[in-house]
């Protein structure tokens, strides 16, 4: 009976050393985190040396003619292409600031980017971009050919687009535009 007892005291003192050893463990690691992300915030604080900048040309259409014209626009410098070309995107569905006018549905929204080494950049775009898509062949040219030509005038190394509309290929937008391969640009619809 006295082992019995024994036992049971030793059993109870290993869990009360464990479960106190879990409790004071997870106290350190949730002031680990506290600390990380009060660290993250001081990220989000001007800093003395700004991050570099980059001027990227955008195309908009104008009431004048029925060219694309270029309107110029700074975005953050970045060692990844896709975080370039999504900030260059984000900037065109902004709309122009000098008189111009956008091809873009307005509610329209970039969801993904991903370009591959061959040089194909696959810009995925919320529905709207098709669904609130004014009729005819030529608005629908100038609303592909607004970010085919901003991508590519833009990167080097993107050399053509192919747009996905909600994650998925589309034969087109408004029934025009062959949507099915990736799309060369077209500078020829720009204002010399």
């Amino acid at each position: 009976m006295d082992t019995k007892r024994l036992l049971i005291v030793v059993i109870l003192v290993v869990a009360a050393a464990v479960l106190a050893f879990v409790f004071f463990r997870s106290g350190e690691e949730e002031n680990t985190k506290q600390g990380k992300a009060e660290f993250a915030g001081e990220k989000d604080r001007p800093s003395e040396h700004p991050l570099p900048r980059k001027t990227v040309t955008l195309f908009f259409l104008s009431e004048k003619d029925s060219l694309l014209h270029p309107e110029e626009r700074e975005i953050t410098e970045d060692p990844s292409l896709v975080h370039m070309a999504m900030q260059t995107i984000q900037e065109l569905l902004k709309g122009p600031q000098n008189g111009l006018l956008s091809a873009l549905p307005y509610e329209t929204k970039l969801r993904e980017i991903f370009v591959t080494k061959e040089g194909t950049a696959y810009v995925d775009f919320s529905g709207e971009i098709q669904d609130d898509h004014i009729s005819g062949s030529s608005a629908e040219i100038y609303t592909i050919f607004t970010i085919v030509n901003s991508l590519t005038f833009n990167f080097e190394s993107i050399k053509r687009v192919f747009i996905l509309v909600e994650g998925s290929e589309k034969e087109t937008l408004a029934g025009h535009v062959d949507l099915s391969r990736p799309l060369l640009p077209r500078f020829d619809l720009v204002i010399n």
